[in-house]
């Protein structure tokens, strides 16, 4: 768990499945995500058990996200590996979901520099990507704000995706001179 300024990523539990169904079912959140079609409430519990799976297989994983403020699920943040990534040896990639209730605010940025710190910091990552449609601009300034730059474009997942990056290095440089 990790406790931000406004933030508490924590475990999934039961009770983040109605909420995340329903953040899942939404055409525009889902716009952007693998071939845009909102989820079945079925395949967003499918997802729930994959990040759970995840965590106890790697040790890390997607965070559900808790507004400290009201106590509300908003999403999710965190750490994601992909094994079927082909652009270079890092895999990892800090990702994140959100309500559009909390859209525009910093919560995603908020939650990736947290995660990407975790990556650093405690899983002793050497760089960490994200991947993300080009089209959707919110997200790609989330990472630029989280410290990741440019790196290129691509076709993932029957996609085209533009990625970014950052490694330890220019992360422990940014850090030290704030």
């Amino acid at each position: 768990m990790i406790e931000t300024e406004r933030l508490l990523l924590r475990r999934w539990r039961d009770e983040d499945i109605d909420p995340y169904a329903n953040l899942c079912a939404d055409p525009e959140v889902m716009r952007y995500v693998g071939g845009g079609a909102p989820l079945t409430r079925e395949q967003s519990e499918g997802q729930i058990a994959w990040f759970i799976r995840h965590w106890e297989e790697r040790g890390f994983g997607l965070w559900a996200v808790e507004h400290k403020a009201s106590g509300a699920f908003i999403g999710f943040v965190g750490l994601v590996y992909h094994d079927e990534w082909t652009e270079g040896e890092h895999k990892t990639e800090v990702g994140w979901r959100l309500n559009p209730a909390y859209w525009g605010e910093g919560f995603a940025t908020e939650g990736a520099v947290a995660s990407v710190s975790y990556g650093f910091e405690e899983l002793g990552l050497e760089r960490i990507i994200s991947i993300i449609r080009p089209d959707n601009a919110a997200s790609c300034r989330v990472a630029e704000k989280a410290g990741l730059t440019p790196q290129g474009k691509t076709h993932w997942r029957g996609n085209k995706v533009v990625w970014y990056a950052v490694d330890r290095d220019a992360w422990e440089a940014k850090k030290l001179t704030g």
